[in-house]
């Protein structure tokens, strides 16, 4: 096999995937680009099929429920009535609730988010390669809501508004995403009331931009497209209505989308130079289709991804290829995936990039089997590095340049130090070094590891040179 096509395969899997594993550099060794190909057309390859997974309206109702029993139960210790509740409700309900007070654990919104949390890493750590997982990742980032604000829906929504249509269409996701429960309470959605529907005058409360302005600022048209401040207004009123069935009102049907015509801005509205007849709801799918298809989206669109995988500044006859791609396929993400690993550009760059944290850590325990009982050192050890699961800074989502992750370098270290210790297997670090880089590794490197004191320190060693931490 030449040492050209195993680079690579190495290359393929630390820029498009998650890592190797295994003896994955020597079986993609054979066609590099036809396996990330054979990856796209795998069946349901996204989705994760789970029945102990919540569905969103499931964690809504579930999460609601925990909420009102603790403050049942506060209530009842405030007055003095505990001991007559629990006599009333019988042993059972003494020990789910007590128990629950007296050896305080993770309530039920957390552990909804830990499920999915383990949901996700697991299925980076077991992909062939990860290249759909990272293209999860990265729309999952693009249309971002946060775990701090929406924690029990955060898993949920990746699932149902990213996974379904991550090689599919831009139009069907961007409706995915802003129609989801998750994304109409993280950007305060399902409050907002046109001035002039039945609600804005019952109730006097008052139209949110939030939503309509991110979806042109941030997940479409992006900033400085030409898109103005009535633009926002206007599209804030076209999506009145969209919101989510209270839990406290519907039992069954809590925490799901609905549409509100009593709450949805009635009459014409002009968004980025074209104007929509009222038809409730189709009013505002009919404005996100023509956003899915616009020019600016395309240019916004092939930007970030080209920088996501290849570079911080990202070859312009790259970009070109892939704005092209979504506007010649009507937005077709599948699409869009072969043309970036179709193109020499996108393996011709140096490997400059550094890895995300998130991306960093599955590489890590992907090469050394490091494993872990559950979801929280992995939580942990993102907190830690500044890239808290599903909980991004600010609604456009974690910083995709350099910059943003260099000062956390030191902090990779003590997690490169912790898992090195997990590590069980007796791995020859000098295998190691042909497991997770092959022909990427450095005589330095390759040197660094095999004058290492101890297999740990190898282990370190490995997971912090440069080769490593670059895509």
């Amino acid at each position: 096999m030449s040492i050209d096509r195993q680079r690579d395969a190495a290359l393929a899997l630390h820029r498009f995937g998650f890592g190797p594993r295994g003896d994955a550099i020597a079986r993609m060794s054979s066609d590099p680009r036809g396996a990330l190909m054979a990856e796209l057309e795998r069946p349901n390859i996204a989705r994760i099929v789970d029945p102990d997974l919540l569905d969103s309206g499931e964690a809504a109702r579930a999460a609601f429920d925990f909420r009102q029993n603790r403050k049942a139960i506060r209530l009842a210790q405030r007055t003095g009535e505990q001991a007559a509740g629990q006599a009333q409700a019988g042993p059972s309900a003494e020990g789910a609730n007590g128990e629950q007070m007296r050896k305080p654990g993770p309530g039920v919104p957390q552990q909804i988010y830990l499920a999915e949390a383990k949901a996700r890493f697991d299925r980076a750590l077991a992909a062939d390669i990860g290249f759909v997982e990272r293209l999860v990742w990265f729309w999952s980032n693009h249309f971002c809501v946060s775990a701090d604000k929406v924690r029990p829906l955060a898993g949920a929504f990746e699932r149902e508004a990213i996974r379904p249509h991550v090689l599919g269409r831009f139009a069907d996701m961007l409706l995915a995403t802003e129609s989801h429960p998750a994304m109409l309470h993280y950007l305060d959605n399902a409050r907002s009331i046109g001035p002039e529907s039945i609600a804005g005058h019952n109730q006097h409360k008052g139209l949110n931009e939030n939503l309509a302005r991110e979806i042109l600022e941030l997940h479409t048209l992006g900033v400085r497209t030409g898109y103005s401040q009535a633009d926002v207004t206007s599209f804030a009123k076209v999506i009145t209505g969209w919101t989510i069935i209270p839990p406290r009102q519907n039992p069954e049907r809590g925490g799901e989308f609905a549409f509100n015509p009593r709450m949805h801005e009635p009459g014409v509205e002009t968004v980025a130079g074209h104007s929509y007849a009222d038809g409730g709801i189709d009013q505002g799918r009919a404005v996100l289709l023509d956003l899915a298809r616009h020019p600016a989206t395309a240019q916004h669109i092939a930007t970030k991804f080209a920088r996501h995988f290849v570079a911080d500044d990202p070859p312009p006859r790259l970009v070109e290829a892939l704005k092209a791609s979504f506007r010649r396929s009507d937005g077709n993400l599948k699409e869009l995936a072969l043309v970036l690993i179709s193109s020499p550009d996108a393996w011709d760059a140096p490997r400059a990039k550094l890895k995300r944290p998130g991306e960093w850590l599955v590489a890590a325990a992907r090469a050394t089997g490091a494993t872990a009982p559950d979801a929280r050192p992995a939580i942990g050890a993102l907190n830690m590095l500044g890239e808290p699961l599903w909980r991004p800074p600010a609604p456009k989502g974690f910083d995709d340049v350099n910059a943003a992750w260099m000062d956390g370098l030191a902090q990779r270290l003590d997690i490169a130090n912790q898992m090195a210790r997990r590590v069980t297997q007796p791995i020859d670090p000098k295998d190691l070094v042909e497991t997770a880089l092959g022909p990427l590794a450095s005589a330095e490197t390759r040197q660094a590891v095999a004058r290492a004191e101890t297999r740990p320190q190898a282990v370190a060693l490995l997971l912090m040179s440069a080769e490593f931490q670059r895509r």
